[in-house]
């Protein structure tokens, strides 16, 4: 793309960060992000809502407080007006449940159903979170466990059980704002979500933009119940072997079995922070989220971005 200088521009696309980052004034700045995906669950009212989690989650990862948003809709012309009420329906309460407003949209005829937001929120021009930044010596640290487009593909094949649906989907119904609140109370120095990449390529993206390397310990990743047997069985979405096929030269790893290595890069919906910061800031925040646990720590740039142990 082409580039055109503009100091006000705090983070653009040259790290592949989650948002962009415009200073308005020496105490306020603007996050902007926008993301939408077909239905990946059968209940419309649940598929608005998800879109509206995963829109967010890029602002709270760069520690931002959400304010606005305008959605985005492809929808067939013949389809069922009421899903599409229960999709904006799940979507608006979603939204309102972090206090973001809804401020308009724009729709288009199109034969597969797409819904998400573009969402603007705040944050002071010295207190965002990159993706870069991550520095030697770090812990690494995820919020959520790692497995909805395992489970999602389960569900499309008709053998994923009721109650592995269930806890995946409270998942990415679950909001990052907590998990950025409890982050902005310790000395973070990187963060990103886990979300289309899988953990291995967001990973990548945060050890590239900080010049080091992560050392990932596979049996310290937390997944959801149920994806390790999908994994097992198959049940592998195309985005996955994607990411497999884009990052897997970047990986330096010992044989690990053929499940969790495809979770690793499994492709997340609404997906949980990777936060480097201290290693005794990571123990008092694993105190304070349920689901976050320590998954690796960071190290000199070796001749790959991402180790696995």
């Amino acid at each position: 793309m082409p580039r055109w200088a503009d100091d006000n521009v705090l983070v653009g696309f040259d790290t592949a960060d989650d948002a962009g980052v415009y200073k308005l004034t020496p105490d306020l700045a603007l996050v902007q992000t926008v993301d939408f995906f077909t239905p990946i669950v059968d209940d419309p009212y649940t598929f608005g809502a998800i879109a509206a989690a995963n829109s967010l989650s890029d602002v709270y990862a760069m520690g931002g407080r959400p304010i606005s948003s305008l959605s985005i809709l492809a929808w067939p012309a013949k389809d069922d007006v009421d899903d599409l009420k229960a999709i904006l329906k799940g979507g608006a309460e979603k939204m309102h449940e972090a206090g973001c407003t809804i401020l308009g949209g724009h729709s288009i005829t199109d034969e597969e159903v797409k819904f998400g937001y573009a969402v603007t929120g705040l944050v002071h021009p010295d207190r965002y979170k990159p993706n870069a930044g991550a520095r030697v010596g770090d812990a690494l640290v995820l919020t959520k466990r790692i497995g909805t487009g395992v489970i999602a593909t389960a569900l499309k094949r008709g053998i994923a059980s009721e109650a592995h649906v269930e806890e995946s989907t409270r998942q990415m119904l679950t909001l990052n704002r907590v998990a950025c609140e409890a982050m902005l109370q310790f000395d973070v120095h990187s963060c990103t979500d886990v979300t289309g990449f899988g953990l291995i390529g967001h990973a990548r993206e945060m050890a590239i933009a900080s010049g080091v390397s992560f050392k990932l310990a596979a049996d310290a990743v937390r997944f959801l119940p149920g994806a390790l047997d999908y994994a097992r069985q198959g049940a592998l979405p195309g985005g996955l072997k994607n990411n497999r096929e884009f990052a897997a030269c970047s990986v330096a790893s010992r044989q690990l079995a053929p499940e969790v290595e495809a979770l690793l890069y499994d492709p997340q919906t609404s997906g949980g922070l990777l936060i480097a910061l201290p290693g005794a800031d990571a123990a008092q925040l694993e105190k304070l989220l349920p689901d976050c646990h320590r998954v690796g720590r960071v190290v000199a740039r070796k001749r790959q971005p991402i180790v696995i142990l």
